[in-house]
């Protein structure tokens, strides 16, 4: 891929590099507005548990075929409320995703939760915003949007096209420390803001009445890991969660749902090697520019490989190079 298109792609998912995610926002933090939206076809979501939909997103870059509709993306029914866990990558993904669950249910959708920062699981909150819904995510989610605002907005906009209209951020107003209980009426779902792990801003959902658990990125399976946080955090924060069973977790990118801690070993594999390699590099003083080699065995075992790989080795070297 040229680097031009490539630098595109990471900063549409990943925005600015850490050295300047503290710069100020450009002052506009909003897409063009949108029209009247047209009508929109519903995404086709999974009843993984009773009351419980996953939109399992395929393999693919954000772009003009799909809305940035390319993260999983659910929802939870309760008594008297619905939950809904990311959003999408752009207004129009959210409003597919909102015609899918008005589909099920009339009621209100009272909580969305955003799992992490980044624009595949964010972006489709505004779809939501008019329906009296408080938005919640980690407590460290709204300076990490506001850092990359106007990074994310542009980025994808120029991917998406047409479609991307009307996108704007909407950040959460109810923030989670540690963890947190929502009520949908006789169906709890219980929040944990975690350490710097994939970002510095995730959050996992678990369904109390069936026992499954919304990952959210923390968790990929098939298509490779995307690092954007701390490699040893990522590492400490999986063994973690692999030692809490649940009956089946929702990985942020992958099938709809898998089985818990199963499907964990593939991403634990590829991010002990990344590990291994980068810190050798460091070791043996090898420059950055050449990091991208890391982790190059398991290319083979993951979708988008050549997408993310090499970021993922930088910035594990800027880690560890710092240790």
């Amino acid at each position: 891929m040229r680097a031009g298109p490539a630098v595109a792609l990471l900063a549409a998912l990943l925005g600015a590099p850490a050295a300047s995610a503290q710069a100020p926002p450009a002052p506009a933090a909003e897409a063009p507005a949108a029209e009247a939206p047209a009508a929109v076809s519903a995404l086709p979501m999974q009843e993984v548990a009773p009351g419980l939909f996953v939109y399992a997103a395929p393999y693919a870059l954000a772009g003009r075929r799909n809305d940035g509709a390319i993260a999983n993306v659910g929802f939870v029914i309760g008594r008297d409320a619905v939950a809904v866990i990311d959003t999408g990558g752009s207004l129009r993904a959210g409003q597919r995703l909102l015609a899918a669950l008005r589909q099920r249910t009339a009621l209100p959708v009272r909580y969305v939760v955003n799992t992490h920062v980044h624009p595949d699981h964010v972006l489709g909150n505004a779809a939501f915003a008019g329906e009296g819904t408080t938005f919640v995510g980690h407590h460290a989610l709204p300076e990490a949007l506001s850092a990359r605002a106007a990074d994310y907005l542009r980025a994808n906009a120029d991917l998406v096209g047409p479609d991307f209209a009307g996108t704007r951020i909407v950040p959460p107003t109810l923030l989670v420390s540690t963890s947190l209980d929502l009520d949908l009426g006789g169906r709890v779902l219980h929040l944990e803001a975690w350490p710097t792990a994939h970002t510095n801003s995730d959050l996992t959902v678990r369904d109390r009445e069936t026992d499954t658990w919304f990952l959210g990125d923390l968790l990929f399976v098939g298509h490779v890991p995307a690092l954007d946080g701390r490699l040893s955090g990522w590492i400490e924060v999986l063994r973690r969660l692999r030692a809490e069973p649940a009956a089946r977790v929702v990985p942020g990118h992958g099938p709809a749902s898998v089985p818990w801690p199963a499907a964990a070993g593939p991403i634990d594999r590829y991010l002990a090697v990344l590990e291994t390699q980068v810190r050798a590099m460091v070791r043996d003083g090898v420059p950055i520019g050449e990091a991208g080699d890391a982790a190059r065995t398991e290319a083979q075992q993951w979708s988008l490989f050549d997408d993310f790989n090499a970021r993922n080795a930088t910035t594990a070297y800027q880690e560890m190079e710092w240790e």
